[in-house]
């Protein structure tokens, strides 16, 4: 895991700063943190160095995060999304991890891993 780059997307700062402790301690760089979607989705489109993984909050300010799901998908980069509600309020991403806020270490450490078999 150690090198990954890993996006975060999340719009509260104590649960951003969090997630980047937690993925820096698994050995993983953060190669940003973006609290609004339109963020997000200019870096993605800004030709930066490739991205290893994302995770994602699903409510960005009252703004859903699936637009930067699909072009990351579209990128073929994996994401997990992370969240305080029970299901996942939209079709088509049957098939990515949703972590459940508070965000538990072990499920977060398994998401990354998992990064490297994703396509």
């Amino acid at each position: 895991m150690s090198g990954r780059r890993i996006m975060i997307v999340e719009d509260e700062a104590l649960v951003a700063m969090m997630v980047e402790d937690l993925l820096t301690d698994l050995g993983c760089e953060v190669s940003g943190s973006f609290g609004a979607v339109g963020e997000a989705l200019a870096y993605l489109g800004d030709g930066k160095p490739p991205l290893d993984g994302a995770v994602l909050d699903i409510n960005i300010g009252g703004e859903m995060v699936f637009p930067v799901a699909e072009a990351l998908r579209a990128k073929g980069v994996p994401f997990v999304f992370a969240t305080g509600y029970g299901a996942l309020p939209r079709k088509g991403f049957e098939d990515v991890t949703v972590l459940s806020k508070p965000i538990n270490f072990g499920h977060l450490r398994d998401a990354v891993h998992g990064f490297g078999h994703a396509a």
